[in-house]
């Protein structure tokens, strides 16, 4: 699988989804195979998002590699992710915020949680810490963050994860009213209260469901 996977990201610097070293070292190094279910590992270093069971998916490889591109990230940083899934993401995000950094990611559906956080110690990411809550809510424990990013798309930008934002740090997140297609959009908190905003383009991510996100139906 080591074979397929830098196979992988070479096609991704290819096509310009991969474009700085602590990129392609973090997803050089993390196994997506071990976060897939069995029925998918044969898939796992495709480009394309795959099942992960309870309705929802793991991220295409290319947009986990756009996320860690945008978000600039630095060795040391404290990081929030919305959305664990079965933790792949977070791995590659923690990767390069390193030993010295934190990441903390919230799951709403117990069952991934569980996966998650497990597949996470298993393969020894101790700055990762997974939680089970309604991640549209944040995690204000820990707050201020450097780095917020929703891996499910919103109707609107939650105002507990713009609070949570730490001054000159970064939020990215999937926003818009049909639950098929969003905008991605990045915003930097940029003063005590102001921020600044770019929409990044059009994008398709399950939906974020919460307090602050989608209602259950």
């Amino acid at each position: 699988m080591i074979d397929e996977r830098r196979r992988m990201v070479q096609e991704l610097i290819d096509k310009g989804y991969i474009r700085s070293e602590p990129v392609r070292r973090a997803m050089e190094k993390v196994p997506r195979d071990e976060f897939v279910p069995e029925e998918e590992k044969h898939r796992a270093y495709m480009d394309m998002p795959l099942p992960i069971g309870e309705g929802q998916t793991i991220s295409a490889p290319h947009m986990v590699a756009m996320i860690a591109e945008i978000l600039d990230l630095r060795e040391g940083m404290k990081v929030l992710e919305i959305g664990s899934g079965c933790g792949y993401n977070a791995a590659v995000i923690a990767e390069i915020i390193g030993k010295d950094g934190h990441l903390y990611t919230i799951e709403r559906i117990r069952s991934l949680y569980e996966r998650a956080r497990r597949k996470l110690r298993e393969l020894g990411y101790d700055n990762v810490t997974v939680i089970h809550g309604d991640g549209s809510q944040g995690w204000p424990e820990e707050a201020p963050y450097d780095r917020i990013y929703v891996t499910a798309a919103a109707p609107y930008v939650p105002e507990p994860l713009m609070e949570q934002l730490g001054l000159g740090g970064k939020l990215l997140i999937p926003v818009g009213s049909d639950k098929f297609y969003q905008e991605l959009v990045l915003i930097e908190r940029i003063s005590d209260e102001d921020y600044r905003s770019e929409n990044l383009g059009g994008v398709a991510f399950v939906p974020l469901i919460g307090k602050h996100g989608w209602k259950f139906h």
